[in-house]
C-alpha cells in the first residue's frame, strides 16, 4: 500500500508499507505511478543506429579532429 510519493535524497520515491508493516521505499520510476517516457514509447525501444556504425563514426570524427578538420 502506497503511503506517499515524494522526493528523497534528490530522487522521486514511493514510500509504502511492507507486508510486515515496515516503511519501505523504491524509485517512483520503477512503478506504474510514473508514465512511460514518450521517446521510448515512440521508438518502441528500437535503436536508430547500430553499435558498430556509432563506433565507426566515433573513430572517423577522432581522426578528422586530429587532422584539424581540413578534410571535412
Amino acid at each position: 500500500m502506497v503511503v506517499v510519493r515524494r522526493p528523497h535524497w534528490g530522487e522521486d520515491r514511493v514510500f509504502y508499507r511492507s507486508i510486515h508493516g515496515h516503511l519501505a521505499s523504491l524509485p517512483a520510476r520503477w512503478t506504474s505511478l510514473v508514465p512511460d517516457d514518450p521517446l521510448v514509447m515512440v521508438g518502441r525501444e528500437r535503436a536508430r543506429f547500430r553499435l558498430q556504425d556509432l563506433i565507426d563514426l566515433s573513430t572517423l570524427v577522432s581522426k578528422l579532429s586530429e587532422k584539424g578538420g581540413a578534410d571535412v
